[in-house]
C-alpha cells in the first residue's frame, strides 16, 4: 500500500512540474494546441497546461553572425572570391514577429540557406554590372546595396541585417599577378617621376647659383675695372699738373724747358736701369745720338708751344 502511495505521489509531483516552464533569457518560447499557434512565452518561469499545450520552438531575440564564403564574376568576367561576415537579428519581440520567425522556415538550416543564397545573389547581381578594377574600391556600395534589396525580404521573414563586412576580396592568382605588376610598375613610374623632378630642381637651382655667382664676379670685375680707369685717370691728371707747375716755375726762373724734357728723359733712363732686374736696354751713348734725341725733344717741346 505505501508503495502504491509513493508512486502516486510521484506521479501527482511530475504532472505538477509539467504546469511549469523556464524560459531563457533572450529566448522567447512558441506554445501550440495540437498544432496550431496558442500563444508565446517571455523569459522566466511560465505555466502552460500539460500534454495539451506544448513548446513549438524557442526563438532567440540575441544577434547571431555567420560567415559566407562565395564567387561572383565581374562584368569583364574576372573571378572576385568573397568572404563575408553576417550580423542579424530578430526585429523585435512583437507576436507577429514571433509568429513568422517560428513558422516561415521548417527550421534555423532552411532559414539559414535562404539567408546566404539571397544575399550571395544580390552580390552577384551587383558584380556583374561592375569591371574587375572597379570591385576593389566599391567595398562600402556593395554593403549598401546588400542591405537595400535585402531588409525587405528579411523584415517578412521577421529579422533585420545588422551589418555585412566583406571581410576579403580576392581575384584569381594570375589576376593576383598582373595586379601586382601594375602596381609596381606604377610606383616605378611615381619614383622616375619624382626623380626627374628632383633631378630637374636640383639643376635649376645649380644653374642659378652659378648665373649669380657670374654675375657678381661681372660685377666685381666692372667695379674693379672702373676702380683701374679711375687710379690711371688719377695718375695722368697728377702727372699733368706736375708737369704744368714744373714748366711754369722753369719759366718763372727764365730757363728753357727743354730742359725739363732732358731731366725727364734722364730719370727715365735712370728708372729704367734700377728696375730693370737683368732687362737689356739699348741706347746710343754717342755725341751724334744725344744731339738727335735733344733735337727731337726740342721739336716735341715747341709743338707743346704752339698747341692752344
Amino acid at each position: 500500500m505505501d508503495y502504491v502511495v509513493l508512486v502516486i505521489v510521484a506521479v501527482a509531483l511530475l504532472v505538477f512540474m509539467k504546469f511549469f516552464v523556464t524560459v531563457k533569457q533572450g529566448t522567447l518560447a512558441v506554445i501550440t494546441v495540437f498544432g496550431k499557434y496558442r500563444r508565446m512565452m517571455k523569459p522566466g518561469l511560465n505555466m502552460k497546461i500539460p500534454f495539451i499545450e506544448s513548446i513549438y520552438s524557442r526563438v532567440s531575440t540575441q544577434n547571431r553572425s555567420t560567415e559566407l564564403t562565395f564567387q561572383a564574376t565581374t562584368q569583364d568576367q574576372a573571378n572576385v572570391f568573397f568572404k563575408a561576415m553576417l550580423l542579424y537579428a530578430v526585429v523585435d519581440s512583437d507576436e507577429e514577429t514571433i509568429k513568422n520567425v517560428a513558422f516561415k522556415f521548417v527550421d534555423d538550416k532552411n532559414f539559414m540557406q535562404a539567408l546566404i543564397r539571397t544575399i550571395e545573389g544580390t552580390i552577384r547581381a551587383y558584380v556583374a554590372t561592375r569591371k574587375q578594377s572597379e570591385v576593389l574600391s566599391l567595398r562600402n556600395e556593395i554593403v549598401t546595396e546588400v542591405k537595400k534589396h535585402i531588409d525587405e525580404i528579411l523584415k517578412s521573414w521577421g529579422y533585420h541585417l545588422i551589418d555585412l563586412q566583406l571581410n576579403d576580396i580576392t581575384f584569381d592568382e594570375e589576376i593576383m599577378k598582373s595586379m601586382a605588376r601594375v602596381v609596381a610598375s606604377s610606383n616605378l613610374k611615381a619614383a622616375a617621376e619624382n626623380e626627374g623632378q628632383a633631378l630637374l630642381i636640383t639643376k635649376t637651382k645649380g644653374a642659378e647659383a652659378e648665373g649669380n655667382a657670374i654675375k657678381i664676379s661681372a660685377q666685381a670685375e666692372k667695379e674693379a675695372a672702373q676702380l683701374r680707369g679711375q687710379g690711371v685717370a688719377s695718375f695722368r691728371s697728377e702727372v699733368a699738373k706736375g708737369m704744368a707747375e714744373a714748366a711754369k716755375e722753369m719759366h718763372d726762373a727764365s730757363l728753357d724747358s727743354t730742359f725739363l724734357l732732358f731731366s725727364m728723359w734722364t730719370e727715365a733712363i735712370k728708372h729704367f736701369g734700377e728696375t730693370g732686374k737683368g732687362n737689356v736696354i739699348f741706347l746710343d751713348g754717342s755725341t751724334d745720338g744725344m744731339k738727335r734725341t735733344m733735337q727731337q725733344m726740342m721739336s716735341m717741346a715747341s709743338d707743346l708751344k704752339e698747341q692752344p
